[in-house]
């Protein structure tokens, strides 16, 4: 499958290589977006390439590198590979032109980026709350008792955050942005984490976001952005499923 570019690379360049399980968006969505977004040509190793996993697994063990990420997704850019997504996009912010320029910008788009990481890690816990290594149906129990507090105080405390953020930013329904005005990819990052809440708890999300306007418009506006439309209705968009980090149980949803 040949790398994917589009009329917004400025030029050819050796594709990005990210490396991510095949099978779930996960924590790599989060870095396909951004690369869909720019239009820069990038491979899914290993759902693109017959060698893939042994590739990642090798960079997961150190081979061929002094510097191994402790899990997916990493990114590889020539000799250059990072991993962790808030550090992944610090890295491509600026040269997908989805960072501000200034430094102090930059630094707060980051931090932006690691808040939506912390939503994140809290949003999976809530079906693994025991541990990670137990299937869910071994801590249902407990899930159920974590939902609770994620629908009632969690998932409200990080919307009313974001939403104060854009408001201080200056966003509107027509220009809904948290950093200042144009896309960037924490923009993209709180897309998805709202997408993946809706698919999860759609009820709970469905009450919350109607008291949430700036939030809900960045929603809808990325979802209409012409490469992101294009990539959402494409083959390379994993469907979310209970294998990944946002999981629909209806019973964890009220």
């Amino acid at each position: 499958m040949p790398a994917r570019t589009s009329a917004k690379a400025s030029k050819p360049r050796k594709p990005y290589e990210l490396f991510y399980w095949p099978g779930i968006p996960g924590r790599g969505e989060y870095v396909r977006l951004a690369l869909e977004e720019a239009g820069a040509p990038y491979i899914d190793v290993a759902r693109e390439r017959d060698t893939g996993m042994e590739e990642m697994t090798a960079l997961l063990e150190g081979e061929g590198t002094k510097r191994p990420s402790f899990a997916p997704p990493f990114l590889r850019d020539g000799r250059v590979i990072v991993g962790q997504v808030a550090a992944i996009l610090f890295y491509l912010g600026p040269r997908l032109r989805l960072a501000p320029k200034s430094e102090a910008g930059a630094l707060w788009t980051h931090q932006i980026e690691l808040t939506t990481t912390d939503f994140v890690a809290e949003a999976h816990d809530v079906h693994h709350p025991v541990g990670v290594g137990l299937y869910y149906e071994d801590q249902k129990k407990e899930a159920l008792r974590r939902a609770e507090e994620f629908r009632t105080a969690r998932i409200p405390k990080f919307l009313d955050w974001f939403e104060a953020v854009m408001d201080m930013n200056g966003a509107t329904k027509r220009a809904p942005h948290l950093v200042g005005k144009s896309l960037t990819y924490a923009d993209l990052s709180l897309f998805h984490t709202v997408d993946g809440l809706a698919y999860a708890f759609p009820k709970t999300m469905g009450r919350l976001l109607r008291s949430r306007p700036l939030v809900s418009s960045l929603h809808a506006a990325v979802k209409k952005r012409p490469n992101i439309k294009a990539y959402l209705k494409s083959d390379r968009r994993q469907p979310f499923n209970e294998n990944g980090l946002f999981r629909h149980y209806k019973e964890l949803d009220k």
